[in-house]
């Protein structure tokens, strides 16, 4: 076996893309201190409902000595020893279960009792994927944020618009700005306040039926409820891992109850969900990458580029707006993983097949980090934009004559002209000045054009950049529409992440 790591293959999602955050909550040291918990959960909630028995199922002295195990932590040794016991077993939980019980002689007994693989494996799966969904959240606030950043410095700056890739009526930079951040907002509500609301599998056995939990319980269905209620409670409260776990409306907390049924596993389905909300955020952040790619091209907008960085090995001029072509390819890679989810959820037979478990172990993890990176990528992108304003403005005037043509027109009749004969000798020269521009490759003159025909005369003072070719005049509601959605919704949304959106920027800066 090779000793050196790079002797072996490494996801690019762990070596180049995901934040160490992100990394740690799918971390296999994780995903056991997860599974130590619930284990601990179980065994609190088993003495808790049968500790007025003459002979409870778990006892004091076992829960204690479970829990200051499970609170410092697997050891590195620890996992070397799981690792052992898995290769005589072939059984991952089953290898972690002896090898908590070596460290615990006195609770050894009475670990995973009841229990299947997964009410274990389940739900620290949903514990794991509603943690990353607070780190995906959380990112797409401050991805909104230094967007709308942008959208404030530039509300007032016009652009060209564009319809089918073809010159259209002009906005402004910062209304541009404010529309993908506006897209990114609802991505961000709907994942914090839609379906599918957050939810634990609970205790349900072998094949949801918890006959194993109504036998332990002496066949008593509401002592069955009262374990699973205690182990939720114990799970997620104040010593749990509810201070982990943040969705609802107002940065409030909710509950998270189990599903009503269940077989073996948690209904599959609920992973398209998740997956499908994840591919949601993805096509956003593709489509605003992708915008700036094409602005970068025009000269009018360039990501960030390192001082010593190089665009092209062979083209030493280039820029090439890297970064938001690595936001294109990691948020298609996520876009393509719901397949997935909805392969899996469609071939669960009947109470539970395993078919399901290696597929989940790839798409789960490698959304969730894909899309990390590619958030990441995009506030690195947003908060350090350049927007060429000389260059806006040139390529806007070039167009602004042709847009400018129906005020123009409508000026005109005003002055007494007659519409058809100003629509047909407007459209006679804007279709030479247009040809102009594409055969000859030459300014537009259509202005000029204007100027010379005596039909438009009572207008020619008004064919000036501070009247009829003032941009502005032409960008609608652009920015009364930005400052409307920087008040109802960038600012409610900053009071909701406060110190979440704080200590990602103080990560940002190394601290």
């Amino acid at each position: 076996m090779p000793t050196n790591p790079n002797d072996t293959y490494t996801s690019p999602l762990a070596s180049r893309n995901a934040s160490p955050e992100m990394l740690r909550i799918w971390s296999p040291r994780h995903k056991f201190n997860t599974w130590r918990r619930i284990w601990l959960a179980v065994a609190e909630a088993q003495h808790e409902v049968t500790k007025d028995w003459e002979t409870p199922l778990v006892s004091r002295e076992q829960v204690d000595e479970l829990r200051a195990v499970v609170e410092r932590g697997i050891t590195d040794e620890e996992l070397a020893r799981a690792s052992e016991i898995e290769r005589d077993l072939r059984h991952d939980v089953m290898a972690h279960v002896h090898c908590l019980g070596e460290q615990c002689p006195k609770a050894k007994a009475i670990i995973h009792l009841g229990c299947t693989s997964q009410d274990v494996v389940c739900n620290a799966d949903l514990l794991v994927t509603h943690q990353s969904l607070r780190a995906i959240t959380t990112k797409l606030g401050r991805a909104i944020e230094t967007l709308s950043a942008q959208a404030i410095e530039h509300a007032r700056t016009p652009t060209l618009g564009f319809t089918h890739y073809q010159s259209a009526q002009p906005v402004t930079v910062g209304r541009r700005c404010a529309g993908w951040a506006a897209e990114l907002g609802m991505a961000c509500k709907r994942t914090l306040d839609g379906f599918p609301q957050p939810r634990l599998r609970g205790l349900r056995g072998a094949t949801g039926t918890q006959a194993s939990f109504l036998k332990l319980l002496a066949d008593d269905p509401e002592a069955v409820d009262g374990l699973e209620r205690a182990f939720l409670e114990r799970l997620l409260g104040q010593d749990g891992l509810m201070s982990e776990l943040w969705f609802g409306s107002n940065h409030q907390y909710v509950e998270l109850a189990a599903f009503d049924l269940t077989g073996q596993t948690y209904p599959r389905a609920y992973d398209s969900f998740i997956l499908a909300d994840l591919a949601s955020i993805a096509s956003v952040l593709h489509k605003i990458a992708t915008d700036i790619r094409l602005l970068s091209n025009r000269k009018e907008i360039d990501e960030p580029f390192g001082s010593k960085q190089i665009g092209s090995s062979a083209m030493p001029y280039k820029r090439n707006p890297m970064k938001c072509e690595r936001i294109c390819g990691l948020t298609r890679f996520v876009m393509n993983l719901v397949g997935n989810a909805y392969d899996t959820a469609a071939t669960q037979w009947l109470e539970r097949t395993l078919d399901d478990s290696s597929n989940r172990r790839l798409s789960l993890p490698e959304a969730f980090l894909a899309l990390d990176g590619a958030l990441d990528l995009m506030h690195q992108v947003a908060s350090g934009l350049v927007v060429h304003e000389a260059m806006v403005r040139k390529n806007l005037m070039a167009e602004l004559p042709f847009l400018a043509t129906e005020n123009i027109l409508m000026e005109a009749v005003k002055a007494g002209g007659d519409r058809q004969e100003l629509h047909e000798k407007i459209r006679v020269h804007a279709q030479a000045a247009g040809m102009k521009v594409k055969q000859d490759g030459e300014d537009n003159d259509l202005i000029e054009r204007l100027r010379g025909d005596e039909a438009f005369a009572p207008v020619h003072h008004l064919l000036t950049e501070d009247q009829l070719l003032d941009p502005m005049k032409y960008v609608g509601r652009s920015v009364e529409q930005t400052e409307r959605f920087l008040k109802e919704v960038v600012e409610p949304l900053r009071e909701r992440y406060g110190s979440e959106l704080e200590s990602l920027g103080a990560s940002d800066r190394g601290v």
